[in-house]
């Protein structure tokens, strides 16, 4: 079988493919119609983050059975496209967690020090020691936006260099936090009292453009700014003018939403921005780690069928995957549902299996779970393998219970989890042989597919309200496809999913928001 590894990775991981008896095409640098005829005829492809997998390539690749990522981020990937074509998309998070974690430290140390500007102005044959006058760092705040892997390493190296650190994580539990040495705030309190902000969040459609002129407007004068997660977190633009302002004293940036950035870039002009290309999980050890991960994975699916670290397909056996693929697509899609409808950390997991499914491998089912419940916060840093461990990563109590007896169903999974401002159920159950449904959300029972693009909904129960909500979504040009309506009599209360044709905007869900009687409206994608 070939491989295609059309990246740059380690000589280590080429060399566990070839003894492995594949063949290995290395083509690092093709352009795309290059790559569209290189793919034709591979079983897999090793990447990392410059090549695009997209629609068109994956239609390109006859015989493709697996993208492999060397690293962390799949946002050059569609999976979406790799998912109609059965192909398994996997990574290997972790592998570069230190170093990345490590360059943002030293882009700290070099920004508040102006090592590059001071080397440069060395090296232009210049003697200027009062020109590039530094900062301590020791006493000072350190606020970090995004508290997951890479944020909790650089947290526990700046409580090293005896700074103070507070972070701001929506999906955090403040406890887990606490026992290690961090104050989590808002991010309305972190802004003013940084003296540092590093950001390590992912970039998805809530943090794209993120960190923009509203949020700078809120920081502290003069702050130093880092920036090494993902490229378009950051609006550049508000940047250069927070910059030119000196709201923010200086920024180190290693990751920027064009890549490499066009020539005379505006932001790299200014004497304040240090800067590097991409170069954060850019070191010997990293990459060594990340080829012979992702190699033995690669060499293990292929020769033997063995799936670790997926991100869209279960570690199942072929005997087992019929009978449990549909509870595994339910659980994922009640975990995604429960993660988007509360409001905070998650503290506690309950999982409770009644009826047929309770006689099934359930483990497999809870993973699933987990990671559809984890995905809004990390994203490709959870998959189908490591989600149990991310879960106690971030302090979430996980326990599960089974009984034969079920009330209204052959099969059923109910999902209670506990989080600051209290507790919410949600129950799902397979009609049929493999269609998933959400039955219950909290008091309220319904019979909801959960597919898509929805908008979930609270109002009073009165008469026209469900018609001027059609209307207003009507207005703004997006089509309901399906509604699905559960009743509270006892609280003069409806709940409402609406299956969309396209993705519910801000400026819709305020809209909606806005009706008389609407309660409540969230945006949900399942």
């Amino acid at each position: 079988m070939k491989v295609l590894v059309s990246d740059p990775i380690a000589p280590d991981g080429i060399e566990i493919l070839k003894k492995a008896g594949l063949e290995v095409l290395e083509r690092p640098g093709m352009s795309k119609e290059e790559l569209l005829e290189a793919i034709r005829d591979v079983e897999a492809i090793i990447i990392r983050s410059a090549t695009k997998v997209t629609a068109e390539v994956i239609e390109a690749a006859k015989k493709l059975k697996l993208i492999a990522r060397a690293g962390t981020g799949l946002d050059n990937v569609d999976i979406p496209a790799a998912n109609q074509r059965g192909i398994v998309v996997m990574n290997c998070p972790g592998g570069n967690t230190i170093s990345a974690a490590e360059h943002t430290i030293s882009m700290m140390l070099s920004l508040a020090r102006n090592i590059p500007q001071a080397t440069a102005s060395m090296k232009a044959g210049k003697w200027e020691k009062k020109k590039f006058m530094g900062r301590e760092i020791t006493g000072k705040t350190l606020g970090i936006i995004g508290l997951g892997r890479i944020g909790s390493v650089v947290a526990d190296r700046a409580k090293g260099l005896k700074m103070r650190v507070i972070a701001y994580d929506p999906y955090v539990n403040p406890d887990q936090a606490a026992r290690m040495g961090i104050e989590v705030m808002s991010l309305e309190e972190l802004l003013p009292q940084a003296d540092f902000i590093t950001v390590h969040v992912p970039l998805t459609k809530e943090t794209r453009g993120f960190i923009n002129k509203e949020v700078f407007d809120k920081m502290k004068e003069g702050v130093m700014f880092i920036h090494c997660a993902r490229g378009g977190i950051v609006n550049e633009a508000d940047l250069y003018e927070a910059l030119k302002s000196g709201k923010v004293a200086g920024a180190a940036l290693d990751v920027f939403e064009q890549e490499p950035p066009p020539q005379g870039y505006p932001l790299l002009q200014l004497d304040n921005v240090i800067c590097t290309p991409h170069l954060g999980a850019s070191t010997i050890e990293a990459q060594k780690n990340v080829a012979l991960t992702i190699a033995s994975q690669v060499v293990d699916y292929l020769l033997k069928g063995v799936v670790r670290n997926a991100v869209n397909v279960p570690s199942v056996s072929a005997e087992q995957m019929p009978l449990l693929k549909p509870f595994l697509i339910l659980g994922e899609k009640l975990g995604a549902l429960q993660a988007q409808l509360v409001e905070g950390p998650i503290q506690e997991v309950h999982i409770e299996y009644q009826g047929d499914v309770a006689a099934l491998d359930t483990k497999p089912i809870s993973v699933a779970l987990l990671k559809g419940m984890l995905t809004p916060a990390l994203q490709e840093d959870v998959n189908y393998v490591n989600a149990p461990i991310r879960a106690k990563e971030r302090g979430i109590k996980v326990t599960e219970s089974t009984t034969s007896e079920t009330e209204d169903f052959l099969n059923l999974i109910r999902v209670k989890v506990k989080y600051a401002k209290g507790e919410m159920v949600v129950a799902g159950t397979i009609f049929g042989k493999k269609e998933p449904r959400i039955v219950q959300i909290d008091d309220f029972r319904l019979d909801a597919v959960p597919e898509g693009h929805m908008l979930f909904i609270m109002n009073e129960d009165r008469p026209g309200v469900i018609g001027s909500i059609g209307m207003a979504i009507g207005e703004e040009g997006v089509n309901i496809s399906r509604m699905y309506v559960g009743q509270e009599p006892a609280q003069k209360c409806n709940i409402i999913l609406l299956s969309l044709d396209a993705e519910a905007t801000d400026d819709l869900v305020h809209k909606v928001a806005s009706l008389p009687h609407v309660l409540s409206v969230k945006a949900l994608e399942l």
